[in-house]
């Protein structure tokens, strides 16, 4: 598929979107938010496609909103981009169920970082850095942020982040749980093939269902909890690869998970 700001490439059912804006260190424009909405869309109907990783051309990830692309300069609130680009993409992105890993090659501000927090598993450049950089110019943080963030670290910390715009370095990050793993530049694509690796052979169904079930959980008491543990045990159930991990299990070796 071909996109006026994304590069779009299937390779083995990894499917790699590149935010291709790198002149403006792929800052979000509406022909940005729409092609990548279109593309998570398209990921998501694909069968082919097991794991996705989302990724910046150049030296950015992505630097959030796009304060100087031509349909901001019409007057409107700030609340109108915020439902035209970010209410459709941001859930799709939490309600995909396929994996979605950002290779974090630079740095992700504003609502760059809430994409990046968007997405399952970070793998980062060390030197990579998130900053909520909204306050700067006396904004408050959008796109999700204020859920995100608030659920993968404390309220304190959460709170000095945003209300002081700092530079957060994927090293540090990494220690607050806010990064899965950080690495020197050189050795970013062989960390995240480890992951593609394993994603895009692992049982695809019943990661979709984790995921649901993570995003539930946000919500949810025990009980409702353990309710939709159940019936989701027996989707999976119900499923070729659980299947196909009952015979190599039994036979002594290793499954072969197809997704389905």
């Amino acid at each position: 598929m071909e996109f006026a700001t994304l590069l779009y490439q299937k390779n083995e059912g990894v499917l790699t979107i590149t935010l291709n804006r790198p002149e403006v260190y792929n800052a979000v424009n509406n022909q940005l938010a729409d092609d990548l909405t279109n593309a998570f869309k398209a990921a998501e109907a694909d069968k082919e496609v097991r794991v996705i990783v989302l990724t910046g051309a150049g030296k950015a990830f992505c630097t959030g909103h796009d304060l100087k692309a031509p349909e901001n300069m019409q007057g409107n609130p700030s609340s109108h981009a915020i439902y035209r680009n970010y209410f459709p993409l941001i859930p799709l992105m939490r309600n995909l169920p396929k994996p979605i890993i950002c290779r974090l090659n630079g740095i992700a501000a504003g609502a760059g970082c809430s994409i990046a927090l968007a997405c399952d598993v970070i793998v980062a450049h060390e030197e990579a850095e998130l900053c909520q950089i909204f306050i700067n110019i006396a904004l408050v943080p959008d796109a999700g942020s204020t859920y995100f963030l608030s659920r993968l670290v404390s309220r304190t910390q959460a709170f000095e982040l945003m209300s002081k715009g700092l530079r957060l370095k994927a090293k540090e990050a990494q220690t607050m749980g806010i990064v899965n793993v950080a690495v020197p530049l050189e050795e970013l694509d062989e960390a995240l093939k480890a992951q593609t690796d394993y994603y895009a052979n692992a049982p695809t169904k019943s990661i979709g269902m984790i995921k649901k079930m993570l995003n539930q959980s946000y919500h949810s008491d025990l009980l409702q909890m353990m309710e939709m543990e159940a019936t989701y045990q027996d989707h999976a159930g119900k499923t070729q690869d659980h299947t196909e991990g009952i015979m190599a299990f039994i036979q002594k070796r290793k499954p072969q998970f197809k997704g389905k």
